[in-house]
């Protein structure tokens, strides 16, 4: 082997410490969602049946029209579920990345040495916000977990910040 065959590799990223994608709770899946359409479907159907029935035809085409909302309101909400936040943790960078439900991608880069984790405590409801603060500014994270999921998230960034924050350990084989 030649000296001209030794090459450092010096674009290997570093391993992160931390990472997390957080994405929006939905609780109805699409099996949920049809069950929940076909019964508001026969719902508004036998009651717009009655209301034709004793000659009030008009009303029929506004329990279609109810229907049709319904719908609409759910596709959003559908919609609205496909944003998420990365947030990555290395020895050297804190790294949060959100995309919108719309595709649109907003990233910041933080020195974890000089990044402060904040949360905002309600004492009935529990962790009501959590904020990463760097020279002032503070940026809303995890804003669409509850409570509960929003506290195990912070303990785990919080430590995870931490161990960024006490720098790379040497381990002395002997």
């Amino acid at each position: 082997m030649s000296g001209n065959d030794l090459t450092a590799d010096f674009t290997t990223p570093e391993p992160p410490i931390f990472s997390a994608l957080v994405t929006p709770h939905r609780s109805l899946n699409r099996t949920g969602f049809l069950i929940v359409m076909a019964a508001v479907s026969v719902v508004s159907f036998v009651a717009g049946s009655v209301f034709l029935l004793m000659g009030a035809w008009p009303v029929f085409g506004f329990f279609g029209l109810d229907v049709l909302l319904v719908y609409w309101a759910f596709r959003a909400n559908y919609r609205a579920a496909a944003a998420f936040e990365e947030v990555t943790v290395t020895a050297s960078e804190l790294r949060v990345r959100k995309v919108s439900h719309l595709g649109r991608t907003s990233e910041w880069s933080f020195n974890p040495l000089w990044v402060r984790l904040e949360r905002d405590c309600h004492e009935e409801f529990g962790l009501q916000a959590l904020f990463l603060v760097f020279r002032g500014q503070r940026l809303p994270i995890a804003s669409v977990l509850s409570p509960q999921e929003r506290e195990s998230f912070a303990a785990a960034l919080a430590a995870a910040i931490g161990e960024a924050k006490r720098g790379p350990t040497r381990t002395v084989l002997g």
